[in-house]
């Protein structure tokens, strides 16, 4: 996939962030140190006025002890999901339309909100994954809206790991909690034909908010706001564009990164080879969330960072667990591109005492 990027619009903190990166690329220039794209990343925070009272130095996904009992490695031939059909669509129509879906071996079920992808099963590795890996995850979907009622928007299912539940608590962000993925990307010429969203991996995490709360009954039911218990959804989509929409001479796809302060997501590397990626987002005590993402499936390193953001001007305090999404246009008639991903993993650099089980 070959496009050149448009010239895009900048507020006065993306100036800041671009001229701090002059300075400091020219200082690397100038005396022959090396500067690593995460220290590159922290130095720009501080330049866009994020102190280092504010942000501490990203965490590399995978850093520290791996979380036994939770995540897959899809290795068993006996995995198997049962969906317990039709899904949940309680963003769409408040339906969830339980019991919810769940695999065999209890580590993944229906996302209570969008609902399962229509299709999710194990399927072999395909070339080029992890070596000695012969299971891998496959999804897609066609009505990833109301089941059976097409609507020609675009909508989304997730496919939620079962963490929060599996270990009986959440973990405290001072454990520096990351997850790592892999993701295969199939031949662009096999995409769904539809500029947008396709694939997204994002955690779940919990802050301390203001959050509407109803009180009263009947008619003197009204909405209050207080503080409470906040939750949300910070992550990375694969972002497509389309030749046959945009009129460009060449389909692009990119990661889009959710979200920066204002709750705005950005652009962030572009996509320039499809087969197996490694993706990751880890937390660190201050809140802030970190994402990392190279081809290939190596381990991460600092050279794969991307981005350092309090997506929402939110500081995490808590880990639910990770998530999927398929995306498709819910037209009835085009599937999404189908997206297969293998041995997410869970870590903690800090665990908190013996109540879960690590290895390093």
């Amino acid at each position: 996939m070959k496009i050149s990027l448009g010239r895009l619009s900048m507020d006065a903190r993306q100036i800041r962030l671009r001229k701090g990166r002059a300075l400091l690329c020219r200082w690397a220039a100038e005396t022959g140190n090396a500067v690593s794209r995460a220290t590159l990343g922290l130095a720009l925070l501080a330049t866009a006025g994020v102190t280092d009272a504010d942000a501490q130095r990203p965490v590399v996904p995978g850093t520290g002890s791996e979380i036994v009992g939770v995540a897959d490695d899809f290795e068993d031939p006996e995995w198997k999901y049962i969906p317990r059909d039709p899904k949940s669509t309680e963003d769409i129509d408040e339906n969830q339309r339980g019991p919810m879906g769940r695999t065999t071996n209890g580590r993944w079920y229906e996302g209570i909100k969008r609902g399962h992808p229509d299709v999710v099963r194990r399927v072999a590795t395909p070339p080029g994954g992890i070596p000695g890996s012969t299971g891998a995850l496959l999804m897609r979907s066609k009505f990833t809206g109301i089941p059976g009622r097409p609507s020609g928007t675009m909508h989304q299912d997730d496919f939620v790991a079962n963490v929060q539940y599996r270990l009986k608590r959440r973990l405290d962000i001072s454990e520096v909690p990351s997850v790592t993925t892999r993701v295969f990307l199939p031949p662009v010429d096999t995409w769904e034909n539809r500029s947008g969203p396709h694939f997204g991996f994002r955690l779940a995490l919990e802050t301390t908010a203001m959050v509407d709360k109803e009180v009263g009954i009947g008619i003197f039911k009204r909405t209050v706001e207080e503080m409470g218990n906040e939750v949300y959804w910070p992550g990375m989509f694969v972002e497509f564009e389309s030749k046959s929409q945009t009129g460009k001479p060449n389909d692009y796809a990119y990661l889009r990164i959710r979200g920066n302060q204002r709750g705005g997501d950005f652009r962030g590397p572009q996509i320039t080879t499809t087969g197996w990626w490694t993706m990751g987002m880890s937390v660190t005590p201050d809140g802030m969330v970190h994402y990392y993402a190279s081809p290939g499936v190596d381990d991460l390193t600092e050279d794969d960072y991307i981005s350092s953001q309090y997506p929402y001007s939110y500081r995490a305090e808590r880990f639910r667990t990770f998530f999927y999404n398929i995306c498709s246009a819910d037209d009835g008639q085009r599937w999404s591109t189908t997206f297969i991903v293998d041995d997410p993993k869970v870590y903690v650099l800090r665990p908190k005492g013996q109540r879960i089980a690590t290895r390093p």
